[in-house]
């Protein structure tokens, strides 16, 4: 197998959907049985540093957003999800609104989930954040 080049796989992780991507990761982590250093070194720091306060911070940075369900008004959810989760298509939309509950987006920003979870209710789905 050829191997490749830091910016050629990085041009391959821009062509991947958020949700592909959130699943190589997953994939990555179970083959070679590593986890993300990042939470690591926080969740490490956080009780030498004196306190629980700093990890629970943390997890508040980033949320999930969940379709819990499409509602009345499937078209539009479908047009919604399609706007906020970069990448997907028609089918791939479709297939993930009829596949609530669902998480569209995973470990983004507060602002970021906190619109999404607006436009997705104003076109009549029901969203929750985790």
């Amino acid at each position: 197998m050829a191997k490749l080049s830091t910016d050629e796989l990085l041009d391959a992780f821009k062509e991947l959907t958020l949700i592909e991507l959130s699943d190589f990761v997953k994939k990555f982590e179970e083959t070679f049985d590593v986890t993300a250093a990042a939470p690591v070194a926080v969740a490490a720091a956080g009780p030498a540093a004196g306190g629980a306060a700093a990890p629970a911070e943390e997890e508040k940075d980033e949320f999930d957003v969940v379709l819990e369900s499409a509602g009345d008004k499937k078209i539009q959810v479908i047009k919604v999800v399609r706007e906020v989760v970069s990448g997907l298509g028609l089918k791939e939309a479709k297939d993930l609104v009829e596949s609530a509950p669902k998480a569209l987006l995973e470990a983004v920003g507060k602002d970021a989930a906190e619109a999404a979870k607006t436009k997705l209710e104003e076109a009549g789905a029901k969203v929750s954040l985790k």
